[in-house]
């Protein structure tokens, strides 16, 4: 059959050719329903867990920072209130009567008055800036307190994520550590995907048209694929497509072909090689593109665990992702 190739975006998309069909499977990304269900709420909530430790790190630290401000403040107005309070006592403590019964004319009694309301008003205002300085710092403390507390919340949540992950993988006979690693090496560096203020992902929508179908897919997936293309890695693409799980369907998944022309047979020699760095370049940039997990070769990598066996398939080189790394994103 012909193979017609069309560039879209950029991208090269395939019609029609066997050796660009897209993996087919109902089952999703090679596993089960329940086991794809299982991964990506054990993933994904790792990774939010990631995200809120994170930014419960960066307020502890802003904190920490508006602590120490606060008590270098502190030292000076301290110095400034204890003068204040030598000097009231120089001047005798005098209230108006007192400084009535001792001045010698009218115009003394004005003068030493006048002292005595100045003083008072600078040790008043002296006193609510030392207790204002001090209430921030206990507030300080308290928020500190409070933060370190959320990141062992976080920690704790990460360590059941994890488990979670790995039992699914155990239950479905998949879960043994993957006997070779592709993790590691260098990679070129991806550009990050818009993350909101703290830091984390807000959640996305299939609002995008695939570059690879006639599908959808969502924005933070258009641009993992684009930083892939750009990084060099322009084999044959395929995302969206019809299925009864995974992240395909929701546009949160892209397989991208081991040979040059295409999904064909078990990838050996400089295709398994493309595969191995492709692989690599999603992990060294998990952070930056928002990876949820990267499947490639009969493994799968999760963010918690790194690299676990994944043996799901049907035996054939595109449910056992022998001729395609798998990519899904948050």
């Amino acid at each position: 059959m012909l193979a017609v190739v069309v560039a879209v975006c950029g991208l090269a998309v395939g019609v029609a050719s066997p050796a660009l069909a897209a993996p087919n499977t109902t089952d999703g990304e090679g596993g089960t329903a329940t086991l794809n269900q299982q991964l990506d709420a054990a993933s994904r909530g790792y990774l939010e867990a990631k995200d809120a430790l994170a930014a419960s790190q960066k307020r502890q630290s802003e904190l920490s920072a508006k602590l120490k401000q606060l008590d270098a403040e502190l030292g000076p107005l301290q110095v400034e209130l204890d003068q204040i309070v030598n000097q009231s006592y120089r001047t005798g403590r005098l209230g108006p009567m007192g400084a009535l019964l001792t001045a010698g004319s009218s115009g003394g009694f004005l003068d030493r008055a006048e002292t005595l309301q100045t003083i008072a008003a600078k040790q008043n205002d002296a006193l609510r800036e030392v207790k204002a300085t001090r209430a921030a710092q206990a507030q300080a403390k308290l928020a500190i307190d409070a933060t370190v507390r959320d990141q062992q919340k976080q920690v704790n949540l990460m360590a059941r994520r994890k488990v979670q992950a790995e039992d699914a993988l155990k239950a479905a006979n998949a879960g043994q550590d993957a006997t070779q690693s592709t993790d590691g090496g260098h990679s070129a560096r991806a550009t990050s995907a818009p993350r909101n203020s703290d830091g984390s992902l807000q959640p996305e929508g299939c609002t995008v048209n695939d570059p690879t179908t006639n599908g959808c897919i969502t924005p933070r997936m258009l641009h993992a694929l684009q930083q892939a293309k750009a990084a060099g890695f322009t084999h044959f693409v395929a995302c969206f497509r019809h299925q009864d799980s995974g992240e395909h369907p929701l546009g949160r998944a892209c397989d991208f072909a081991a040979d040059p022309g295409g999904f064909g047979g078990v990838a050996t020699g400089a295709s398994k090689d493309y595969g191995n760095r492709l692989a690599n370049y999603f992990l060294n940039n998990s952070d930056q593109l928002g990876v949820l997990y990267v499947i490639w070769f009969r493994r799968i990598w999760l963010p918690s665990s790194g690299w676990k066996a994944y043996t799901r398939g049907n035996g054939d080189p595109s449910s056992e992702h022998e001729n395609h790394v798998h990519l899904s994103v948050r």
